[in-house]
């Protein structure tokens, strides 16, 4: 792990690969890290591609500044590309990290070369709005103010992050996880119907795609970059 100075903050982040291959950039959900795309990440380095897994800001070892949002979360990831070098990675976002790539794609459009969402839904009002979290006990590997700052916006989303996926250039593979995932299925299917060149798949695994079927989502993956 290694941190890079990207915007004004501190993000940590792992790398897999060779230094010249093709680079893949991995968004984590919300509450995790970057460590969380390791099986992922070893696997993708094999194809061979330089694979990038930063921590976003608030969780695990980035800074925790305690001023949070969507999108200060995708001006950080734009830094860090800006920073590395990176001239249009492939982006994979897992729900919060998802709704990062999202907004990243949207406002520059032309940065990312293939986005990949997991369960990723469509940013609308909640109805009826997620009720406040409770935090739990004892020292947590993520500030707490992030979580209720994203529960704001996930409640009562800017309008214009629903409206701007049309913006979204680069082809897009969306992976739902089925009936088993807490994300309204419909509501993936919703974002799917926006964007401009998309393939929706379903892999019933639940929200963590990754975590409970890697082979199944890898799969997918590999065969949309390739």
């Amino acid at each position: 792990m290694d941190t890079v100075e990207a915007g004004g903050i501190t993000l940590a982040h792992r790398t897999w690969g060779p230094e010249t291959a093709p680079p893949v950039v991995l968004l984590h959900a919300r509450g995790l890290d970057g460590a969380d795309w390791t099986r992922v990440a070893e696997r993708l380095a094999a194809g061979p591609r330089r694979v990038y897994a930063p921590d976003l800001r608030g969780h695990g070892h980035s800074d925790w500044p305690g001023e949070y949002g969507y999108e200060a979360m995708r001006d950080d990831v734009h830094a860090y590309l800006t920073t590395l070098g990176l001239t249009r990675p492939d982006v994979i976002g897992h729900s919060l990290g998802g709704i990062v790539a999202c907004l990243l794609a949207q406002e520059h459009p032309g940065h990312v070369r293939r986005l990949v969402l997991e369960d990723v839904p469509v940013t609308i009002p909640l109805d009826p709005p997620r009720p406040p979290a409770e935090r739990p006990p004892g020292e947590l590997p993520y500030d707490w103010a992030m979580i209720t700052a994203t529960d704001a916006q996930r409640n009562a989303p800017d309008p214009a992050w629903r409206a701007g996926a049309v913006r979204i250039t680069a082809p897009t593979l969306l992976i739902g996880g089925g009936p088993g995932s807490p994300i309204p299925q419909e509501q993936v299917a919703e974002l799917a119907g926006l964007l401009p060149d998309v393939r929706h798949v379903t892999v019933d695994a639940g929200h963590l795609v990754h975590a409970n079927r890697p082979q199944e989502f890898l799969v997918h993956v590999e065969g949309f970059l390739s």
